[in-house]
């Protein structure tokens, strides 16, 4: 099946005149490989779309952090919750040293339950199932 790029192509071509090879970030120029590159408009859970309407299943997860899968419920409800808080402050919070009990205590699971799980994928695994579990309970 051909996919369509019409869309894409007048979104790269745009961004060419603003930003050098239309891209901020090398990974993503094309050029070089030759293609059409993907703008992506939206995602839910495993799959994203691109401008063009075409549906890909995401095996980049945005190199790591979408563990969870795009627009998952409860990452966006905990985004609406803090935001409501204020959006930067520029100084300490204590959501900070929440975030890092969290991570020192999936370093710990990992570490003490499961000796070969220290690559950062189970880790960050560990950490994902940990979040849910203060979230659902379980």
């Amino acid at each position: 099946m051909t996919r369509k790029t019409e869309q894409s192509r007048k979104l790269q071509k745009r961004a060419e005149q603003l930003i050098p090879g239309g891209v901020n970030s090398p990974v993503r120029a094309f050029g070089s490989v030759g293609g059409d590159p993907l703008y992506i408009v939206r995602g839910q859970g495993s799959h994203i779309w691109d401008a063009d309407g075409n549906e890909y299943v995401d095996y980049v997860g945005s190199w790591g952090p979408l563990i969870l899968g795009h627009a998952a419920p409860t990452v966006i409800e905990a985004v609406i919750a803090a935001a409501r808080d204020g959006t930067s402050f520029g100084a300490s919070t204590p959501a900070e040293a929440d975030l890092a009990e969290l991570v020192i205590s999936a370093f710990r699971t990992c570490k003490s339950a499961l000796p070969s799980a220290r690559t950062s994928q189970r880790v960050a695994i560990r950490l994902a199932r940990l979040h849910e579990a203060q979230i659902y309970g379980s």
